[in-house]
């Protein structure tokens, strides 16, 4: 069942003040636990002074550059995947072996390889996106009904329009779904490069934070990444109202897992 849209609100607002109470009755420092009235304080002279600004934009460029780049090659080599058991065999050990391993242990190495600039935090961004993309690329490429394929074979398609007719409207909903998940993991890509190695950036505002014991400038950097990361989840959303219209029925709402 669909909840009140002002119930967010309301659950939000619920969490603000338990908050407030929490950091005022408690007797704790604000190195320890900030108000929200100290946090929001604290973002506004943070905005006013263009730091959160500056670093914000610098985290959102690796984010969307490293998502640019991890769904292109989910794409393509997920298209080759898909479409061929002999590469899947001899690529797939290398692939999972990628992510077995923790992404906080190979960004100290991309950094040494590849420096301290965003080219790091961009291949970090792309290698946490890469995988979902690519896993629900083949899924959905494999999931093409056979007696369709059958039919535009029978009716002389071209191989564009096998891709075109078929094949991209039939992967779509797996693919958007996996996109979903890499969009927000695009985020911690990035943030988990700035804590390897920046000067730059929300990760190097938390860092900062951190080392100078403001604890509120590390709830507005983490704050702002939230809010990032929720603003790629509705784009992928609004993608998915576009593109795939045609499978919802004007009754049915959109939810964040797009269901009832």
């Amino acid at each position: 069942m669909a909840l009140p849209r002002y119930s967010v609100i309301l659950v939000l607002s619920a969490g603000l003040l338990v908050w407030q109470l929490v950091a005022g009755w408690s007797g704790l420092p604000p190195f320890i636990l900030p108000s929200p009235l100290q946090v929001w304080g604290r973002a506004v002279l943070a905005w006013e002074d263009g730091s959160l600004l500056r670093h914000s934009l610098v985290t959102l460029s690796e984010v969307l550059a490293g998502l640019a780049l991890g769904v292109g090659l989910a794409l393509a080599l997920g298209y080759l995947l898909a479409k061929s058991i002999t590469f899947e065999r001899v690529l797939s050990p290398y692939i999972i072996a990628s992510q077995a391993i923790p992404i906080v242990a190979i960004a100290p190495l991309l950094v040494i390889w590849f420096g301290p600039g965003m080219l790091s935090k961009i291949l970090i961004c792309a290698l946490i996106v890469f995988f979902p993309v690519l896993v629900n690329t083949i899924v959905g490429l494999r999931s093409v009904p056979e007696e369709l394929q059958e039919l535009m074979r029978s009716l002389r398609s071209t191989r564009w329009q096998m891709i075109r007719y078929l094949e991209i409207p039939s992967t779509l909903p797996v693919f958007l779904g996996g996109l979903r998940i890499g969009a927000t993991l695009s985020v911690i890509g990035a943030v988990v490069g700035e804590f390897a190695g920046a000067d730059r950036g929300l990760g190097f505002l938390i860092s900062v934070g951190r080392g100078s014991y403001d604890t509120a400038l590390v709830f507005v950097a983490v704050f702002t990444l939230i809010g990032m990361a929720l603003a790629l989840y509705g784009v992928v959303l609004w993608l998915e109202a576009r593109l795939l219209s045609w499978r919802q029925r004007p009754d049915q709402p959109t939810l964040i897992l797009g269901e009832e």
